[in-house]
């Protein structure tokens, strides 16, 4: 399966290279939109020196983990929640006897190279950040940790979005909501946020483990909830529990769906 959602996406690389003005334009668009961001926090930091107790160097670490993360899963699977559009169409009933996984064609569909624009700008923050922190080379280890298990979590949220418009075809504003309100969400410390807020997105919705909790082991910092110190170490937990979830859901998906008869 990952040997053809390789050459799907290749595929789809090369014809996007086939116009590299217009792939060049779009990625260096992606680079200066994701840059909004980073100015919003630069125009705070201009006036505090603190945000939710953590300074420049550490809100660009949260913000550049969240980021990475998300973005790397919106590269490879953002395609999931357009979904809807093909059963609509009755175009998914085609992808249901070829004899690759439905998941992997909707995926790879019409795959969108230039989102590599927000992959880098996020990884530039990334490093921006950690030339500004002294983070210890025994903590270090857990950063690539954190990225790769944050992409597994957003990457659940999308297939959950997916799986969800089987049943609600006009869901992906539902689904965007989780995905792309939950990366708006992590960029911040959550100290900003209320309590109840955080232990939702701690024990329910699991986003605080895509850079929160392993974040807090790696800048040394001390949880403002109070929550326990074995948390910072369960983010591959969590993407393991969201990423099984995801699959028990879509694979119900599949199994319920009813074609439009075109």
């Amino acid at each position: 399966m990952v040997r053809t959602y390789l050459l799907l996406v290749w595929a789809w690389t090369r014809a996007a290279a086939q116009y590299p003005v217009s792939f060049a334009l779009m990625t260096v668009g992606g680079f200066v939109a994701s840059g909004l961001d980073v100015a919003v926090i630069w125009v705070i930091f201009t006036n505090t020196t603190s945000l939710g107790g953590f300074d420049l160097g550490e809100v660009m670490f949260l913000y550049g983990t969240a980021c990475l993360s998300f973005a790397m899963a919106d590269l490879l699977f953002g395609n999931v929640d357009r979904i809807s559009q093909h059963i609509r169409a009755g175009t998914f009933d085609t992808m249901l006897i070829r004899p690759v996984s439905p998941f992997v064609q909707i995926a790879t569909e019409r795959f969108v190279p230039h989102r590599i624009g927000k992959v880098i700008q996020a990884a530039a923050v990334l490093v921006f950040a950690l030339a500004r922190l002294d983070v210890s080379d025994g903590r270090a280890w857990m950063i690539p940790v954190m990225i790769a298990s944050g992409t597994v979590i957003f990457t659940a949220l999308w297939a959950l979005g997916g799986a969800a418009q089987f049943l609600l075809t006009d869901a992906p504003e539902v689904a965007n909501a989780f995905t792309y309100g939950g990366a708006t969400l992590m960029q911040y410390p959550l100290s900003v946020y209320g309590g109840e807020l955080v232990r939702g997105v701690t024990y329910v919705l699991p986003l605080a483990f895509v850079n929160w909790q392993p974040g807090l082991y790696v800048l040394d910092r001390e949880d403002p909830f109070g929550l326990p110190y074995w948390l910072r170490f369960l983010s591959p937990a969590a993407a393991a529990a969201m990423a099984l979830v995801a699959a028990l859901a879509w694979r119900t998906g599949i199994r319920h769906y009813r074609s439009t008869g075109s």
